[in-house]
């Protein structure tokens, strides 16, 4: 059964299958598969060990039951991760590059703390964070997957500071075996086609395993929707809900309100004027000027504001909200993977494999971010030609010459991000038993060579200065041009901003080139040689002490190449007869497009690293129990910041009392510093009046940001404490955990701004006054802003875990399976690390990935020819952010680490998915599931700009989804 699994020893009361999947009733083991089972928590494997770290297992058939086209959902509904992405995060980004890509993140301490293995094994990263992409794994041969909730890098290296999810492939399968899934929400969109096969064979006398499979998957996504509150589909739950900033902090009210309707006052649909004495004439569709319907029956000033709206954020409530752009972001990255695996192993042995695996994969995505191209800053020349003859004569009447405006420019083409991975993962190893002085061992060495090639591209992004230029026309010898002379000689065709007039193909190709937009192209490889040796060299009072040991070399690169418009110039740029040169266009720094502004950069680093590992037996009577104590140690040194240790030390107690088990571990864990942090490809900006304390004057300087090659690893401190019951003989059907964890984590690598680490500079403390100067000849004044090992984070909680299995409930034939898993976090505190910045316990904070709780529960009733699962999944009520007080009237001053609020309560939700199967045979099976079955809506969370407000990291976005599918194997 797929509880709470504490190691080896447990398993071996049931069989292999049945440890993987709650649905499969328990059955004794053989002595051979006794002997092969493998336990994530530790490297070590022979039967009679007990981890004291807990670990979950989903197996094949609650894999097969949630009928997902990824598997990587099924795991990451499980409640102990909390923060993963997938392809309904990210979407309304334009520049991380981590669209649609699948990782994983156990206790909220973000992916690149969640270690994700295949078959044991490291796995080259789809991006310069290190995590890997799920899609891109073999999901049809997966087995189980072995989630471990706590620290393991004592066992298995760096990243392990949350834990180790590992997939486990079948990797002696035979026969042939597929599956067919189709799937669409209620809304008629993210159609989904999934197709998967896998076959295997055995040759020369069972010597000889061949195992290949394939797979393709295309998930149409969901959206966009478009301006103002209009999503994909019927969806009608997006308000533009948003923290409205009053701008005061000490009149006794509070700072910020929670409102729906949010409407940005400083630009519309197809063009507002937001400055001087005509501000408030917005532009229809075909041009005609019309007074602008301002939210909150406000009135415009003339100085930019609006009486009656929220000045510290610029919105209005209600009103004309056509030009928002929140729903127009995709709610999910539509999504295409190909998945191709083969594996072959030779017995030169009894008990001794050969092996070779190859997996070459590759996962295309794309999303909008958001509609048009919003501008709200704009400086308009009366004299336009396009400008109506009405606002002319206006602005002749009010004597100016020029005036503020802003625009959605709903007639833009809507901008899309495209991504592209591929992957390319060759191992080879060997694996098996030997016998020394009378001892069996365990041996299993590998190299793994690993390469991505990420390709992101960006269309219809407009450069900056390119866009001002066009928008700025005027009339030359009868014809509407461009008024700057420099940009007519470049190219530059003059756009009309007034309406919904869509600029011409010549005026567009030069504001925002659409095949030679933003790109960045990354390289990443991996280079793993890892020996790890097990056995029982010797017997204590209590049984046979188990040890492992080995090493492992480790070599992680990267380059990344980007367009010069976006990196500036390089001797790695592409071809610049595509990018040719603008004086309009910085050349030298980049940065030119409104988003998608990549850089070039390059990095590698080394890692070596050697661990011991001991199971000892303490105690093995009937009347007092049995008990082990486990202890690692790992030394591991980083070619960037040197040699680090960790360790553990926990063991396990089987008490007399009658199936009760109880378990203790504390550990020292390590995450070190990734490619991105370390090497990241320099940004340049300018900063025109940098405050500079040395001297109390305003300068000019160039804020770099870069990569810190001096960060050391993050350090974490994980303890766990827990209690078993399993199967005890008064109802051996029953399975119960209970498991508190606490994890304290410093150096957290954290990035300050210009100011603090020139202010830290000034304030003495001479760690940050290396990377700035302020008081150089013109224009080489500059700042570097790096990463820092500064921040701490503590969090704490508890995990339960229960299962109960009923064979032939009622009378009726087959087995009805109860299981429940939920996660309490106490508390999660954030602490920056910086002076006068407060500590903020994120636990329940909804708007994050921290809720207070989340449970996840499953009922199965299986039987020969039929199976009914239903599924409930639920997080708890949570605020927008624990720094907020909240009041009404009579607030206190509201201030940067506790400023007021009007309202922080961000609802939870309770999901229920429903899935059936029937068995035609015992080779074939027709299936179909109802996820999101009463079509709950998300909570919105709220944010302080007019960007899509939801969390799909912890809500359902979607709706219901229906999907129904085919099976078959022989």
């Amino acid at each position: 059964m797929a509880v709470s699994l504490a190691g080896a020893a447990q398993a071996q009361e049931q069989s292999t299958d049945a440890q993987a999947s709650v649905q499969a009733p328990a059955e004794p083991v053989s002595e051979r598969q006794a002997s092969e089972i493998v336990v994530t928590g530790s490297r070590i494997t022979t039967s009679g060990f007990n981890a004291p770290t807990p670990t979950t297992v989903i197996g094949e058939e609650q894999i097969a039951a949630n009928a997902q086209p990824n598997i990587f959902t099924t795991i990451a509904q499980l409640p102990s991760l909390q923060g993963s992405t997938g392809a309904s995060t990210g979407t309304f980004s334009t520049s991380s590059g981590q669209q649609g890509l699948s990782s994983f993140s156990l206790r909220g301490l973000q992916p690149i703390r969640t270690l994700t293995l295949l078959d044991g094994q490291r796995v080259v990263g789809a991006n310069v964070t290190g995590v890997p992409d799920i899609s891109m794994f073999p999901q049809l041969l997966v087995k189980r997957v072995d989630v471990v909730t706590g620290g393991a890098s004592a066992s298995y290296g760096s990243d392990a500071v949350g834990g180790v999810v590992n997939f486990i492939t079948d990797t002696r399968f035979e026969g042939f075996k597929g599956n067919i899934l189709g799937s669409i929400t209620k809304y008629g969109d993210d159609e989904t086609a999934l197709v998967q096969a896998a076959w295997g064979k055995s040759f020369l006398d069972d010597r000889l395993h061949v195992v290949v499979s394939g797979e393709y998957d295309h998930e149409g996504g969901v959206g966009a929707g478009d301006f103002g509150t209009d999503l994909a589909g019927s969806r009608d739950w997006y308000r533009a809900t948003t923290l409205m900033n009053t701008g005061q902090t000490n009149n006794g009210l509070p700072q910020f309100n929670y409102r729906d309707y949010a409407q940005p006052y400083q630009y519309a649909r197809y063009g507002l004027i937001n400055n001087g004495p005509l501000q408030g004439i917005a532009f229809d569709a075909n041009g005609t000027p019309y007074n602008f319907n301002y939210g909150s029956n406000g009135q415009p000033l003339g100085n930019g504001q609006v009486s009656n709206c929220f000045r510290g954020n610029s919105f209005c409530e209600g009103g004309d909200l056509s030009g928002a752009p929140g729903s127009g972001a995709s709610l999910k990255s539509a999504l295409e993977r190909i998945n191709g695996y083969g594996r072959i192993g030779y017995d030169f042995a009894e008990n001794n494999e050969a092996y070779v695996t190859v997996n070459i994969a590759q996962v295309k995505t794309d999303n909008q971010p958001s509609p048009g191209y919003n501008r709200g800053s704009l400086t308009v020349q009366c004299a336009n030609p396009f400008l109506p003859q009405l606002v002319r004569d206006r602005c002749a009447a009010a004597g100016i010459t020029s005036f503020g405006f802003g625009s959605a420019n709903a007639s833009f083409p809507d901008p899309r991000v495209y991504t592209d991975r591929k992957q390319y993962r060759f191992v080879g190893g060997l694996k098996g038993k030997f016998d020394l002085g009378g001892t069996n061992w365990n041996y299993d060495a590998y190299y793994e060579h690993g390469i991505t090639i990420s390709d992101i591209r960006v269309r219809d992004i407009v450069l900056q200065n390119r866009y001002v230029a066009a928008t700025n026309a005027i009339t030359l010898n009868g014809a509407i041009v461009c008024a700057d002379p420099v940009a007519r000689a470049n190219g530059c065709q003059p756009i009309n901003i007034f309406g919904n007039f869509a600029p011409s193909a010549s005026a567009l190709a030069y504001v925002a080139p659409h095949e030679n937009g933003p790109f960045q192209h990354t390289k990443l490889t991996q280079d793993v040689l890892s020996a790890n040796i097990s056995g029982n060299p010797f017997d204590s009072w209590a049984g046979p002490v188990s040890v492992a040991f080995g090493g492992e070399y480790r070599r992680e690169f990267y380059r990344v190449n980007a367009d010069p418009y976006g990196a500036g110039v390089s001797d790695i740029s592409p071809n610049s007869a595509d990018y040719p040169a603008d004086p309009l266009l910085n050349s030298t720094l980049g940065s030119n497009w409104a988003a998608g502004n990549y850089k070039n950069g390059r990095g590698k680093y080394e890692v070596y690293e050697g661990y011991v590992e001991v199971d000892l037996p303490l105690l093995n009577s009937d009347s007092i129990g049995r008990a082990n104590l486990n202890g690692a140690a790992r030394a591991t040194h980083y070619s960037t910041s040197g040699t680090v240790w960790t360790w553990k030390i926990g063991g396990t107690w089987d008490t007399p009392l009658d199936g009760i088990r109880l378990r203790a571990v504390t550990s020292r864990d390590v995450r070190a510093p990734n490619l991105s942090e370390l090497f990241a490809a320099p940004t340049v900006t300018t900063v025109p009046n940098f405050n500079d304390p040395f001297r109390n004057q305003a300068v000019q300087i160039f804020q770099n940001t870069i990569g810190n090659t001096a960060l050391q690893p993050e350090v974490a401190r994980n303890t766990e404490l827990g209690i078993v019951l399993s199967r005890p003989s008064w109802l051996p059907g029953l399975s119960l955990s209970f498991d508190y964890y606490r994890i304290k984590l410093d150096g957290v690598v954290s990035t300050l701004s210009a100011d603090q680490i020139v202010r830290f500079c000034f304030d003495g403390n001479q760690a940050f006054c290396g990377g700035f100067q302020l008081d150089g000849p013109q224009g080489t004044n500059f700042v570097n802003v790096q990463p820092f090992n500064l921040a701490s984070w503590k969090t704490s909680g508890f995990d339960i875990e229960a299962s109960y299995q009923w064979q032939q409930p009622l009378g009726l034939p087959g087995n009805f399976t109860l299981r429940a898993l939920a996660t309490h976090i106490q508390k999660f505190i954030v602490n920056a690390g910086i002076a006068g910045v407060d500590p903020i316990d994120q636990a329940g904070n909804n708007a994050g990935a921290t809720p207070d709780w989340k449970w996840l529960a499953v009922q199965t009733y299986d039987s020969d020819r039929f199976s009914l699962t239903v599924q409930e999944r639920w997080i708890s009520d949570g605020t927008f952010g624990n720094q907020y007080v909240v009041c009404q009237t009579s607030c206190p001053v509201s201030t940067g680490n506790h400023p007021t609020i009007d309202y922080n309560t961000m609802k939870g939700a309770f999901y229920v998915d429903i899935g059936a199967t029937f068995k035609f045979s015992e080779n074939l099976q027709l299936y179909g599931k109802i996820d999101n079955l009463f079509d709950k809506d998300p909570t919105a969370s709220p944010q302080t700009n007019t960007g899509l407000d939801v969390n799909p990291a912890l809500y359902d976005t979607l709706g219901r989804i229906y999907r129904a599918g085919i099976r078959f194997n022989f």
